[in-house]
Formats: C-alpha cells, sequence, structure tokens
C-alpha cells in the first residue's frame, strides 16, 4: 500500500478475457494461482459471490498482503495461501479445495516487484541483486551472478533470456566479479554489447533470465500444469496468462497434448498406447490484447491468453 494507506492502482491484464474465458458463477469453486495484487480475484469474485468460494496462491508475501485488504469485503468466501503454484495440489488438498470449476494462471512478474528497489529487479533502479519472488528461498540473483561457473553463467541468459550474445556477458561478468547491484550488472551487460540500443534496453534479456532461474518459474510451471488435470471437474476451464516464449510455448504444448488422442513424445518413450485426451481447447490460437489495453496498459503488450476445459 502506499503512504496514504489507499490500495495500490492495479491494472489486471486481459481481465475481460480471463474472466470470460473462466466462466465464474454463482457457487462455483475457483482457483487463482497467481492471485498477485487481487485484481482478477475480485473479477472472479464478483460472479461467484455470494455462495461460491475463491482459492487465492502466490508464493509473494507482499502482494499477497495487498490481495487480502482488497478482497476482504468477501469475507469468508476467499481463502489466500503464501505458497509456490507448484504445490497447487498439496494446497488444494489441505484446504479441501477440490474439484474445482476453474483455475487461473497470470505468469510472469508485476508492476509492484518491478517497482519496489530492493526486490532487485529492474535494471533501472539501484539495488542489490535479489530477484526473489519469495524470501524464504535462499538463491538469489547475486549467488548466479557471482558464484555459477561462466559456462552455466552463459547457459542461463541464452536458455531463458534467449539471449544470441549470452557468451560475452558471462565473460565479462565473470571477469568483473564480485557485482554487488543492478546497476552495475545492467552497466556491464550494455558494455558486452557495446552499447547497442534496440527498442528495449540491453539488459532486459540478461535480467529475465536471471529472474527465471532465481525462482525456477519454467520448472514450476510445467509442474503445476500437469497438477490441474485432476483437480479440474468436467467442464471445468484451465486459463493461463503468459508473457513470453519460453511459457507461452509450455502452456501451448501442455495444452496441445492434453487436448490430442496422439502421445507426446516424452510419453510415447515411456507409452506405448494411445493418449485419452483430458482437455479441449476452447482456442486454438492465443489470444491477445487489444490495441487499446496496450495503450492504456504497456505491461500488456507481450500477454498471450490461453483456454482449454476439462472433459469427461
Amino acid at each position: 500500500m502506499n503512504s496514504s494507506g489507499s490500495l495500490p492502482v492495479h491494472t489486471p491484464v486481459l481481465l475481460h478475457e480471463a474472466v470470460e474465458g473462466l466462466r465464474p458463477w454463482p457457487g462455483g469453486y475457483f482457483v487463482d494461482c497467481t492471485v498477485g495484487l487481487g485484481g482478477h480475484a475480485e473479477a472472479i469474485l464478483k460472479r461467484i459471490s455470494p455462495s461460491g468460494r475463491f482459492l487465492g496462491i502466490d508464493v509473494d508475501a507482499d502482494a499477497l498482503r495487498i490481495a487480502e485488504d482488497r478482497l476482504k469485503k468477501y469475507g469468508v468466501a476467499v481463502t489466500l495461501v503464501n505458497e509456490k503454484f507448484s504445490n497447487l495440489k498439496v494446497v488444494c488438498i489441505k484446504y479441501h479445495f477440490y474439484p474445482v470449476d476453474g483455475i487461473l494462471f497470470d505468469l510472469g512478474i508485476s508492476s509492484l516487484q518491478l517497482e519496489t528497489a530492493q526486490r532487485g529487479f529492474s535494471f533501472q533502479r539501484e539495488a542489490a541483486l535479489d530477484m526473489r519472488f519469495d524470501f524464504r528461498q535462499e538463491l538469489t540473483a547475486s549467488h548466479i551472478v557471482n558464484d555459477f561457473p561462466e559456462r552455466e553463467l552463459a547457459r542461463i541468459i541464452e536458455e531463458y533470456g534467449e539471449e544470441r550474445q549470452s557468451r560475452r556477458i558471462a565473460h565479462l561478468i565473470v571477469y568483473n566479479r564480485p557485482i554487488s547491484t543492478t546497476l552495475q550488472l545492467a552497466r556491464l551487460v550494455e558494455q558486452a554489447l557495446g552499447g547497442k540500443r534496440s527498442r528495449i534496453h540491453p539488459a532486459t534479456r540478461t535480467f529475465m533470465a536471471l529472474r527465471i532461474a532465481v525462482n525456477s518459474e519454467l520448472q514450476s510451471l510445467e509442474m503445476a500444469l500437469k497438477q490441474t488435470i485432476s483437480l479440474l471437474r468436467p467442464g471445468g476451464r484451465l486459463v493461463v496468462i503468459s508473457y513470453h516464449s519460453l511459457e507461452d510455448r509450455i502452456v501451448k504444448r501442455f495444452m496441445h497434448c492434453e487436448a490430442s488422442s496422439r502421445l507426446c513424445p516424452s510419453e510415447a518413450m515411456v507409452n506405448h498406447y494411445g493418449h485419452t485426451p483430458t482437455l479441449r481447447l476452447i482456442s486454438r490460437k492465443a489470444i491477445s490484447p487489444t490495441s487499446l489495453e496496450i495503450k492504456s496498459n504497456l505491461r500488456s503488450r507481450s500477454a498471450k491468453l490461453r483456454v482449454a476445459e476439462r472433459l469427461n
């Protein structure tokens, strides 16, 4: 919350499309795996009240406190849990929240996290190299930058940041260790790239790669998606909003594999029989924000939303 005690301004991405995709109804049970500041949650609760129930999960305790304040008017209909969504099924079982009518993921980083300098996510603000969503974990961006071997550092930057100059960046980082702040790292990356400027800051991909590695974002997403199948009731909806190609690739592959009667490559190695589809694709193509939304909320420009429905 800001200094006046009011809730921070929050503009949920693809709000209308996400809610329509979920189809929340009075009395339904819905899960938001990345409740954040509670924008999508509030829209869902308006639809499912007064008899519905909502479970909000977030690994970021700071965001969860803001969501709690925003959603307190819904009382006992709301359960908020500070946990990783990779533990989705464990949380649902613990709170007797299954089967459910809809599950939402709004992936990536929030504006609150970017704008809070001490979190270390932004290359535009001086801060320690942290980048943790969850302060309870030990691994930070500083550990990766200062302790990982050069080859592993280059792999992370190339694989998670899709950065072509990953080896050059990693070499310069290792040569200049120790690196203690975000701005110091950003300047090194810019130096490694020869000061070249494009439409995005030279450090964007490297910072994204480190954030993904610190929080095991892609591995957690894969784990969580697999758990949704057993939690959704027939007709229940799965809605995922992603913000970069690596996330969207995982979501698209998962939904298409679960909607297919053919085996996915990983399954074919251990299963010689056909695959029984568990999902139906509501739209084969990802839904993107309108030009009007992008104009009013620049963060939405790279968003892609995918929807699938649980089969009987």
